[in-house]
C-alpha cells in the first residue's frame, strides 16, 4: 500500500500540469474546445494517452486563474465587449427567443471566443431570412449535432458570432453539452444585462 502514494502523486501532478497547460493553450492560442485543448497539452509534455486527463472543470479552474494572472485587463474588456454585442444580437433576433451561452455566459471569454446564441425557431430558414433582410451575411457550417437545426457564424460589429438554431420545442429541454465541452447554461437578455451591471459596480 505505501508504494501506491507516489503513483497518485504522479497522476495528481500530471492532471494538474496538463489543465495548466491546456488553459495556457485556450487563452493564448484561441482553442476553444476542452477536448482538443487536454490532448495537445498531454503531447506537449510527454504525457501517455493511458493517462488520466483533468475534467472540463479542472482546466475550466486553471484558465480563470490564467486569465487573472496574465489578462485580468484584457479579459475584462473583451468580456465586457463580448456581452454588449450579444445584446445588440439578442435584441435583433428577439423573434426567436434567444438565449446566450458559453464562454461570453460563464466569463472565461478571451481574445478569440465567439459568441454564442442560442436561437428557437420553426425552421432555421427564418433566421437566415431576419439576417438578410438586415444585410447581414453569415456562414452555414456543417452540423453534426443531434436536434439542432442550422448552426451559422456571422460577424457583429467585427466580433465572431456562433448561433446555434433548435426547434421550438427544444425550448423547454434541458440544455446538453456545447460541442466545446462546456455545460450549456442559456440565459435570457435580461440576465446578461445584470452581469454588465455587476461588472461596472
Amino acid at each position: 500500500m505505501p508504494r501506491r502514494k507516489p503513483a497518485v502523486s504522479a497522476s495528481s501532478h500530471a492532471r494538474r500540469a496538463i489543465a495548466s497547460a491546456a488553459a495556457r493553450l485556450m487563452a493564448e492560442h484561441g482553442i476553444g474546445d476542452y477536448g482538443t485543448a487536454k490532448r495537445k497539452a498531454a503531447r506537449s509534455l510527454g504525457v501517455g494517452e493511458g493517462e488520466a486527463l483533468p475534467t472540463n472543470e479542472e482546466v475550466e479552474a486553471e484558465l480563470r486563474a490564467w486569465q487573472s494572472l496574465y489578462q485580468e485587463d484584457e479579459q475584462r474588456e473583451r468580456l465586457h465587449d463580448l456581452r454588449i454585442t450579444a445584446l445588440e444580437v439578442m435584441e435583433g433576433l428577439a423573434d426567436f427567443r434567444p438565449y446566450l451561452t458559453g464562454a461570453t455566459l460563464d466569463g472565461t471569454a478571451g481574445r478569440y471566443s465567439a459568441i454564442e446564441i442560442d436561437l428557437f425557431a420553426d425552421s432555421s430558414k427564418d433566421v437566415e431570412i431576419a439576417l438578410l433582410s438586415r444585410g447581414i451575411s453569415y456562414e452555414t457550417l456543417p452540423n453534426r449535432r443531434p436536434g439542432i437545426d442550422a448552426q451559422l457564424r456571422l460577424d457583429w460589429n467585427d466580433l465572431p458570432v456562433l448561433i446555434t438554431v433548435f426547434p421550438l420545442i427544444a425550448e423547454r429541454q434541458q440544455a446538453k453539452a456545447s460541442p466545446a465541452g462546456r455545460s450549456r447554461h442559456r440565459a435570457r437578455a435580461e440576465v446578461v444585462e445584470e452581469l454588465l451591471r455587476e461588472a461596472e459596480k
